[in-house]
C-alpha cells in the first residue's frame, strides 16, 4: 500500500467505526453497501465478538453486505420476520446541503432504499470528497429498470432532459445486472432543482423499479476528511 492511501484508508475506517459505535445492544440494524460501510460492519462484527454489543441483528441491503456480515458474525435476518429496523448505516455518492442524496454507485440502491427508509435513525458514511452544493453535480443518477422496459424509459428519460446510459460491466462483457435481476440506467441532468419532484417523476415512469435520489431519508450524515494528514470526523445532523 502506497503512503499516499494510507490515511483515506484510515479515514473511512475512522468513520464505520464512529457509525458502528451507535449501534446499541438489541438492535435491529441495516446494512448499507460500499468502501465505507464494509468497515462499519466489520467494527460491528469487532463489537459483538468482544461482548461490547449484545443481540443485534443486520438486514443487509446486498449481496455484498450479506457476505460482509456473514464474514464479521453478524446474525441476519429479512424484513418479513421483523417489524421496525432501529439503525442504518450506508454510504452515498453525493450529499446535498439538504442532507439528500444521490446513491446507487453500486447499483443497489433498490434494496438500499427500502432499508433506509425504514430505518428510525439512517445514518450516512461519506468522505468530504461526496459533499456537493446540488446533487448531480458530479454523479450520474441511477435509476434500476426492468430489462424489457430500457427502450421507453430511456426515451422517456431523455423528454426529461435527462442524458441516459445503460450501466456496463466493467469486467464482464454486458450490462450491469442488479440483486434483483434489472439493469440500470445512469442518467446526466445537467440541473436537479427539485429532488423530490424527479424522484416521483422518475419512479412513475413504467418500468422503473426505484432511482437513486434518496430525498429526506437521512438523518445523520458522518463526514470523513483528511486535515493535516490526519482522518477528522465531522457529524451533520
Amino acid at each position: 500500500m502506497s503512503g499516499e492511501t494510507d490515511p483515506v484508508i484510515v479515514m473511512k475506517q475512522e468513520v464505520g467505526k464512529a457509525a458502528a459505535a451507535k449501534v446499541r445492544s438489541g438492535s435491529i440494524v441495516g446494512l448499507g453497501t460500499g468502501s465505507t460501510t464494509a468497515y462499519a460492519i466489520e467494527y460491528l462484527g469487532e463489537r459483538l465478538a468482544s461482548g461490547e454489543l449484545k443481540d443485534i441483528v443486520g438486514v443487509p441491503t446486498s449481496f455484498q453486505a450479506e457476505v460482509l456480515a456473514k464474514k464479521y458474525g453478524i446474525p441476519l435476518v429479512t424484513l418479513d420476520a421483523i417489524d421496525r429496523i432501529d439503525i442504518a448505516i450506508d454510504g452515498a455518492d453525493e450529499v446535498d446541503p439538504n442532507k439528500n442524496l444521490i446513491k446507487g454507485g453500486g447499483a443497489a440502491h433498490t434494496r438500499e432504499k427500502v432499508v433506509d427508509c425504514l430505518a428510525e435513525e439512517f445514518i450516512v458514511v461519506v468522505d468530504g470528497g461526496k459533499l456537493v452544493d446540488k446533487l448531480g453535480s458530479t454523479f450520474l443518477l441511477p435509476v434500476e429498470v426492468i430489462p424489457m422496459a430500457v427502450a421507453p424509459v430511456t426515451r422517456a428519460i431523455e423528454k426529461l432532459g435527462g442524458k441516459p446510459e445503460l450501466r456496463m460491466g466493467v469486467k464482464k462483457a454486458g450490462p450491469v445486472v442488479t440483486d434483483q435481476g434489472n439493469l440500470v440506467i445512469d442518467v446526466k441532468f445537467d440541473n436537479i432543482d427539485n429532488p423530490a419532484e424527479l424522484e416521483k417523476t422518475l419512479n412513475n415512469i413504467p418500468g422503473v423499479l426505484e432511482n437513486g435520489l434518496f430525498v429526506g431519508v437521512a438523518d445523520v450524515i458522518l463526514v470523513g476528511e483528511i486535515k493535516d494528514g490526519e482522518p477528522v470526523i465531522r457529524e451533520i445532523t
